[in-house]
This record gives C-alpha cells, structure tokens and sequence, in this order.
C-alpha cells in the first residue's frame, strides 16, 4: 500500500489545536518542546490556547502549524505508520520536510518565524489581497489576470483542485480580475481574509531575504521521495528540497498538479497530517479513487491507525 502524508499550510490554523495530542502522548509533546526552545517563547501555549488575534499573526501561524502537524507526525509513527512519499501544501513542505528527515525541526521553526515576517513584510498591508476562484478553469483565469494587471502583478498563486484557483496580487488589480473571472463565467470570486498576497511575484523581496537563510540551514535527502510545491516533481535530494523552498515564495502552489503526481506514483492512501482538514476535502476532488485520511487528535490518530491496518490486513489476504 503507497501512502502518502500531507501536511496543511496557512488557513488550518485554530486555538486549542495539538493541546490533546500533547496531553495524549510524550512524542507529540516533545515536538512542542523542541518548537519552544528553538523560537525561545511558549508558541505550544499559543497553539493550545490562543488568544486567536495572536495566532493569526502570520509570524505566529508558520511556526505554529508546522509544531503541530509534527507533532501529530510523531505519534503516527510512534504507531508504526510511515509514510511512502511526502507533501505538503505551501508551508507544509516545511512540515513534510522535517518528516523526511531533511529539515531539524527546531531549524524548520526558526525559519519559517522569519519566513512568515519577511512574506508579511514585502507588501505594505493594505496593498496586496487574494481571492478564491470558483469553477473557472485555469487558462480562462490566466487570461482574466493578463487584462486585469494594468501595469500591477495579478496571477494565479494557489491551483488547489478542479474549480478552486487562488489568485493573489496588487489589491485593485485582484479586484479587476474577480470581476473579469465572473464575466467569464467564474461561479464565484471570493476574497480571502489574508494578511499578504502570497504566491506571487510582489513576495519576492521576501524569497531573497529567505533565500541566504535556507541556504545556511542543515538539509539531507529526505528518506522517502517528496513532491515539491514549485514543480509539482518528484524530489529525492537535498539541495533540490532546498531550491525547491526558495523558488516557492513568489510562485504558485501547484496542489492539483501535485496530487496527480503523488497517483501517477502509485499512492492511493492520503493522509492529511496536522490541523484541520482542508488538504483532505481538496484530494477527495482531485483523486477521485484514494482513501483519503487525517490526523489532528487522539481520536482521528485512532481511526487512520485502524483503517490502515484494515487495509494492510485486507491486501494481504
């Protein structure tokens, strides 16, 4: 059986997520721990509590998910789950990264602290927005983004399923597009609640101060294949995980592309590890025949566990 763990990116966010997995189990508090001692203040305290205003901070939310979905990561494997290939969806490469070995986790949560500064950093609040784009099909939205720009940067920055593309860019050159996407034929343009227009190409000033960091950090090759944001490819070594981490800041997120990849690899067992369930509702669109499962709790950890050992017991009679 070919399973593949995926990892959430910014939006899964929530006050009181991990707090019973770290109750639960040494493994998943230890990843808190280690996340406490690499940022030197108690970001399990902020993951378990709140106050929500302070976890939406977007130098909060990166290092926040990424202690949580590892966390959730440990205990899974504490139960003799491993996975055959990894991902995760923007922020989440960070996450499937250290659950291949490449990345240390405390390195992973110092860098992506600042990965979330430097991202809310390059675009003057206010002056970049994103919007959701609904049953629309991507040359369609690629053109409505060509005649919207004006001279500005709007493109597409999230192709997350078969009719949800995210665009992000200058703030009226989004809104010009929505526009021209609902004439279009777009069912729905919807702007999201983000602090940055992430994904495209006004978050380059962010890439080239992350850029001499990821350089400087410790990466080995993952012990099993990763599917990258950037290329939606296979990646087996170091310095491509590493490449592939800095070229994904100012480029879309090529998710659909991605899980496709992941099936033409032979997976057909997902499973979203971390908070919430978004990565799980996107591959139920995407590939339509796999067992799609999560873990973000004691109970949901139960579950997968015993599906997966049904499944195991199943092939091999």
């Amino acid at each position: 059986m070919s399973i593949a763990f995926v990892f959430p990116g910014q939006g899964s966010q929530k006050a009181g997520m991990g707090r019973a997995l770290a109750e639960a189990f040494p493994e998943s508090r230890a990843a808190f721990d280690e996340a406490d001692r690499a940022l030197g203040f108690p970001l399990s305290q902020l993951c378990f509590e709140g106050p929500d205003d302070q976890l939406q901070l977007t130098t909060n939310t990166q290092p926040a998910i990424l202690a949580t979905s590892i966390a959730a990561h440990r205990a899974l494997v504490a139960r003799g789950v491993k996975p055959t290939h990894v991902a995760g969806h923007s922020l989440g490469e960070y996450s499937a990264l250290v659950a291949a070995g490449t990345l240390a986790l405390t390195d992973a949560a110092a860098i992506v602290r600042r990965r979330g500064q430097y991202m809310q950093e390059a675009v003057p609040v206010g002056e970049g927005a994103m919007a959701a784009i609904l049953m629309l099909d991507l040359p369609a939205i690629e053109e409505a983004c060509r005649k919207a720009a004006e001279g500005e940067i709007v493109a597409p920055a999230n192709m997350n399923s078969p009719g949800q593309v995210v665009i992000a860019g200058h703030a009226r050159a989004v809104q010009r597009a929505m526009e021209l996407c609902k004439a279009a034929g777009a069912k729905r343009a919807i702007p999201l609640p983000v602090s940055a227009p992430f994904h495209c190409a006004l978050m380059k000033p962010a890439q080239d101060r992350l850029e001499p960091e990821l350089r400087a950090a410790t990466f080995r090759d993952p012990s099993v294949p990763l599917v990258n944001n950037v290329d939606a490819r296979v990646v087996r070594g170091a310095d491509e995980c590493r490449d592939g981490l800095v070229r994904q800041v100012s480029s879309p997120v090529r998710w659909q592309e991605s899980v496709e990849r992941l099936v033409a690899e032979g997976v057909t067992t997902f499973v979203e590890v971390g908070p919430g369930e978004v990565l799980s509702g996107l591959v139920k669109k995407i590939a339509k025949g796999a067992s799609v499962l999560n873990v973000q709790d004691p109970e949901s950890l139960e579950k997968t566990v015993a599906a997966l050992q049904n499944a195991g017991a199943a092939q091999e009679a």
